[in-house]
């Protein structure tokens, strides 16, 4: 079992809403909806590993 000071899977949600927002500064002079898109979708894919993560250690 991990304790909290040791489990670093919620590091991934910071991590990927952090690149989610750095690639959708490229595409903010097309669409700037493309900031807010590819914010969200860095969020989600930050969730998703989380998730993954949390469920291997728990399993180890």
């Amino acid at each position: 079992m991990t304790n909290k000071k040791n489990d670093k899977s919620t590091w991934a949600i910071g991590g990927c809403l952090l690149i989610g927002i750095g690639v959708g500064f490229f595409f903010v002079r097309e669409s700037p909806i493309a900031l807010v898109g590819s914010t969200l979708v860095g969020l989600g894919l930050g969730l998703v590993i989380t998730a993954i993560i949390s469920s291997i250690n728990k399993q180890n």
